[in-house]
């Protein structure tokens, strides 16, 4: 499955050089995983109430090119490995046909100490694993 979340770029995510900061691309890329998370059925909010999370322990990016002021973007998520504690999703910043940046994100589900744990079966849903064939 993937899964796409469209934004418009906006004047205060811009640097010096007229184009999105890098450092916004992690925000662009966190609500899109977290619309993934939605759209799979997974309720982030239940998850952090029984105590448990998912962390972020790895983002590597490549920018490809460029994005502006009033751009529309489609950032797709979909997940490309996932074990027992942790999994590997990868996302794509994309403007039309112009793949912007790609992404390699890796998760980790803890207890509610922050420790890795392994995913109970309630929170092992589907959609965090790759889709096969």
């Amino acid at each position: 499955m993937i899964s796409e979340y469209s934004l418009r770029v906006r004047t205060y995510e811009c640097d010096s050089y007229k184009h999105v900061n890098n450092a916004n691309y992690l925000h662009y890329l966190e609500i899109a995983r977290y619309q993934l998370l939605k759209d799979i059925g997974f309720d982030y909010p239940k998850l952090i109430e029984s105590g448990y999370g998912m962390y972020i322990a790895r983002i590597e990016i490549d920018y490809k090119k460029p994005a502006f002021v009033d751009e529309e973007l489609v950032v797709k998520t979909y997940p490309v490995k996932k074990g027992a504690v942790s999994g590997v999703l990868a996302q794509e910043i994309w403007r039309g046909n112009d793949l912007l940046a790609g992404a390699r994100v890796t998760w980790a589900f803890v207890d509610s100490k922050g420790m890795p744990a392994k995913i109970p079966p309630q929170w092992d849903v589907p959609g965090l694993s790759p889709a096969k064939g």
